[in-house]
């Protein structure tokens, strides 16, 4: 349980707050820089760059060190560059800032979640994992509520940076304690076997690359969407707490799905109702289609990544870290390229629906992809 409510905090920290500040702040950004929908969308994909980048780095087997020390580095960096968004205006440097703290994401998504879901298997206790997981969606709600007490507080978007990298910085603290260092302190770069990447495997991590291109454009503007309709200004900070009050129990409730209907079943069930989430943002003008599609956002994404990461480590049990980083990749890939052409489609079009809806397609694909996955019959068969 400590161990599970450490990885809880880790990815509050290395995702929640590090990657998805940027979804509340952003409106504020476009107001205090002057930036357009390219120009915000580039810095998100800046951070995405970041963690594809750092997912490339993570799967090599050669790397120098421990598991956790990567971890809790890359949890420092995490808070460092969050933090330092707030100390310049430069547009440049906040690209180089969004690619650091990118790669410190996957750097902890990877060897965090390595070390908490191997320790858990070994443990028998795998099923605390959801426990694990929900870091992001609670990362996410406290972005929102603290974002929305420095709004009333008349803090400008610089503030709201170094604030939410204070207090990641602070949350890192207690991880010291709650991972601590395995018992057997071996190198990291151990000889595993090769990845064999069957038919399933494949299929799954097409489909993981969709499910990162098919929520990150509405994860990235939805705040802004919202601010840009008068009558829905005032749900600016409900929604992304919405967002991140939804993601919190999502993965305990599609994991227990899978326990009765299969991973595959589970992943694809979320990916429809997350494509109903996506192309309902952009569609819809009420407020109650506003915030069915964040609970939606936040309800799906997170309980899909770890079913992805889940079923992945199924298939692969034997290269754990490696394929981990595989999947995060996949992800990245998707998660890079969406906010980019979001932007882009913006200044064509004038609005996110068209690559809204594209993304939407993409989620369909995902799930009649996934869907054709074999069960694992073995820990560490490929199907």
């Amino acid at each position: 349980m400590t161990l599970a409510f450490g990885g809880l905090i880790a990815l509050a920290v290395g995702l929640g707050l590090s990657r998805f500040v940027y979804t509340p702040i952003l409106p504020f950004m476009e107001i205090g820089l002057g930036i357009s929908k390219s120009q915000a969308g580039l810095i998100a994909s800046a951070n995405f760059l970041g963690y594809l980048m750092g997912a490339f780095i993570a799967v090599k087997e050669t790397l120098p060190g421990s598991s956790r020390r990567w971890f809790i580095s890359s949890l420092i960096v995490c808070a460092v560059t969050t933090m330092a968004m707030g100390w310049t205006t430069s547009f440049n440097l906040l690209l180089v800032l969004r690619v650091i703290g990118g790669g410190g994401s996957a750097f902890v998504m990877v060897f965090g979640s390595a070390l908490v879901l191997k320790r858990l298997a070994a443990g028998k206790r795998s099923g605390l994992s959801a426990l694990h997981f929900a870091g992001v969606g609670t990362g996410i709600a406290v972005s929102a509520v603290l974002i929305g007490g420095l709004v009333s507080a008349d803090i400008g978007w610089q503030g709201m940076w170094i604030w939410s990298g204070g207090l990641s910085l602070a949350l890192v603290i207690p991880i010291f304690w709650l991972v601590p260092p395995e018992e057997e302190t071996a190198a990291i770069a151990t000889a595993a076997s090769k990845i064999r990447y069957g038919r399933s495997l494949k299929a799954l991590i097409l489909s993981y690359f969709l499910l990162g291109f098919g929520y990150i454009i509405t994860a990235t503007f939805i705040s802004l969407l919202v601010r840009q309709m008068p009558h829905l200004q005032w749900m600016q900070s409900i929604i992304w707490l919405a967002v991140g009050l939804a993601a919190i129990p999502s993965v305990a409730l599609w994991t227990w799905v899978g326990a009765r209907l299969g991973n595959n079943h589970s992943y694809a069930i979320a990916s429809l109702l997350l494509a109903i989430g996506v192309a309902g943002s952009v569609l819809g003008q009420s407020e109650l289609t506003i915030l069915l599609s964040a609970v939606l956002l936040g309800g799906t994404f997170m309980g899909m990544t770890a079913l992805g990461l889940i079923s992945a480590h199924e298939l692969a049990a034997d290269n754990a870290r490696q394929i981990m980083a595989v999947m995060a990749i996949a992800f990245g890939l998707g998660q890079m390229i969406g906010p980019t052409f979001a932007g882009q489609a913006y200044e064509i079009y004038g609005s996110f629906v068209v690559p809204s809806l594209i993304a939407s397609v993409g989620l369909v694909i995902a799930a009649l992809l996934v869907v054709f996955i074999k069960e694992p019959a073995t820990g560490n068969r490929i199907s």
